[in-house]
């Protein structure tokens, strides 16, 4: 059989590691290796080659809230390696697998469970990575401003922040995190990257409306005080950061400090010099895993294939 080109990355800012078991397959398949990416010794080596062994790469999407991080555990359902820690939401999320007696069924006829769903599957190069040979990443981080508590329908899903947001200074921030830094006030401890040295290709803030398949329910400004039931709308923030890798928590960390700066906890001023400070001491908290979703891994099959 042919081998087309092939990826698989693993999520974010750590080496992340398998699926651990979100596929059900009626007949199971015998799986010698699965990897997202945080191990380097992936060719198959020659007697698995005549063992008939073909590697595959699969995406898929996740709600990662129900998880218990991304090590195997006796008595916590895991995304091993995928889910970067507790909470933490895939769009599209990509793995490699090895797998010794090949499948005729297609991906839309494998059994999906309800908070996680296989998008695709291909053949890749015995050789190829799924973390190592991914191009680029992109992340999106929701924040949902106002008083008022949070839909049901949202927890979970975003990070709640009551107070009002200055949105141009948030962008203004993110004008001076963008570029090639030292990002070790963005690091935390176990990062296994070798260097804190990377280039963040995109980091941009901006309001957006938040959609709902439903008709509006909130509070329309009526005489009595408003729709009985009802509720205030919330403002929506998406964050977008895009780079070829990233270190262990950096995504969150980036939104923690946008977050400070658009409450006024920080001035515009205090983004460089934590920055240049280079020790995540000077770090505000971390963002919540809860509003993080792994939007993309992409690769340039072309260029892999020469």
């Amino acid at each position: 059989m042919p081998q087309s080109r092939a990826d698989s990355p693993s999520p974010e800012e750590q080496p992340k590691r398998p699926i651990d078991s979100p596929v059900d397959l009626s007949k199971p398949q015998k799986i010698a290796r699965v990897d997202s990416g945080d191990q380097q010794s992936e060719s198959l080596k020659p007697e698995a080659r005549k063992m008939g062994f073909q590697r595959y790469l699969v995406a898929v999407e996740y709600i990662g809230t129900k998880f218990s991080g991304s090590q195997k555990q006796l008595n916590g359902r895991t995304v091993e390696g995928v889910v970067e820690d507790v909470g933490v939401h895939a769009l599209s999320n990509t793995f490699h697998v090895d797998v010794e007696r090949i499948s005729k069924r297609k991906p839309g006829e494998v059994k999906n469970e309800g908070d996680i769903m296989l998008l695709d599957v291909r053949t890749i190069p015995a050789n190829f990575h799924a973390r190592f040979n991914a191009k680029e990443r992109i992340y999106y981080y929701r924040i949902l401003s106002g008083q008022d508590a949070l839909s049901i329908f949202e927890k979970e899903r975003a990070w709640h922040v009551p107070e009002k947001l200055d949105l141009l200074a948030m962008q203004k921030a993110c004008s001076i995190l963008v570029g090639h830094h030292d990002f070790s006030s963005f690091r935390s401890a176990g990062c296994q990257a070798k260097s804190p040295v990377k280039t963040l290709d995109e980091l941009r803030v901006c309001e957006v409306i938040p959609s709902s398949s439903f008709p509006s329910n909130t509070d329309n400004g009526q005489k009595d005080g408003g729709l009985f039931g009802g509720r205030k709308s919330h403002r929506l923030y998406m964050i977008t950061a895009r780079a070829r890798s990233f270190l262990y928590h950096q995504v969150r960390l980036l939104v923690g400090l946008l977050k400070s700066v658009g409450t006024g906890e920080l001035k515009i001023d205090d983004v460089e010099r934590i920055l240049n400070a280079r020790t995540i001491t000077e770090t505000p908290p971390m963002a919540p895993a809860c509003g993080l979703y792994l939007g993309n891994v992409m690769y340039d099959f072309l260029s892999d294939d020469d």
